[in-house]
C-alpha cells in the first residue's frame, strides 16, 4: 500500500522529515524515556491516541514531538469548555492535533487550565498555521497564546467583550446584536 501524501508531493511540501519513522507506541516509548514516566498521561478512543500532560510541559512536548518525532503539521488546534460536564476536574481542555505527513501517524496532545490562568504559550514558533487556529480559540474561548505575534480576535468584532463558545455565555447572548450596524445581504 503506498503511503500518503506521495514522496514526490512530500519533497515539494518541504515535510521530508529528518527524524525515524515512528509508530504510536514508539513515540509515546520516545517521550517517557525524554520527559520521564510520570510527566503525562494516555488515553485512546477507537484510533484516537491522546497524550495529556500539565500546561508547563506543554511546549517541550509540542518542540520534541516536532523536531524529534517527525509531526511536522498541527491539524488542528481547539479548545473545550467542560462547565457542567459530569466528572470534570478542569474548566477548559485545549487541543492539538498532529500528523506526521511522513508516516501518516496522528497523535491528539491534550492540557487543561481553569481560570484566572488562561494563558498557554503559543505553537506559532512551531507551526506556521497555528496562527489563526490560536486566534480563534482567543476569540472564542478566552485562552491566551503567549507569544503569539498577532493575537486578537479573528470571528467577532473587536469591540466584543465576551467570549461566545464559553458554556456560561447565553445562548441568545447578552444584547451585543444591537450594538452593531445591521447589514443586509445585498450589502454583504
Amino acid at each position: 500500500m503506498p503511503s500518503w501524501p506521495p514522496a514526490t508531493m512530500r519533497q515539494q511540501l518541504g515535510s521530508e522529515s529528518k527524524a525515524p519513522h515512528m509508530t504510536h507506541d514508539e513515540v509515546l516509548t520516545h517521550l517517557r524515556e525524554r520527559f520521564g514516566p510520570d510527566s503525562f498521561t494516555t488515553a485512546e478512543f477507537r484510533d484516537n491516541r491522546r497524550v495529556l500532560l500539565s500546561p508547563a510541559r506543554l511546549h517541550g512536548f509540542l518542540e520534541y514531538l516536532k523536531h524529534g518525532c517527525g509531526f511536522d503539521m498541527l491539524t488542528e488546534l481547539t479548545a473545550v469548555d467542560y462547565l457542567h460536564y459530569p466528572e470534570a476536574r478542569d474548566r477548559f481542555g485545549v487541543v492539538y492535533v498532529l500528523l506526521n505527513t511522513t508516516t501518516g501517524v496522528r497523535l491528539v496532545v491534550k492540557t487543561h487550565l481553569n481560570e484566572p490562568d488562561l494563558t498557554l504559550p503559543s505553537a506559532f514558533p512551531l507551526w506556521k498555521g497555528a496562527d489563526w487556529l490560536e486566534r480563534e480559540v482567543y476569540d472564542m474561548y478566552g485562552i491566551v497564546f503567549e507569544g503569539h505575534p498577532d493575537l486578537r480576535r479573528i470571528l467577532m468584532p473587536e469591540e466584543f467583550v465576551a467570549f461566545p463558545l464559553r458554556k456560561d455565555y447565553p445562548l441568545r447572548g447578552r444584547g451585543e446584536r444591537h450594538n452593531f450596524p445591521v447589514i443586509t445581504r445585498a450589502e454583504s
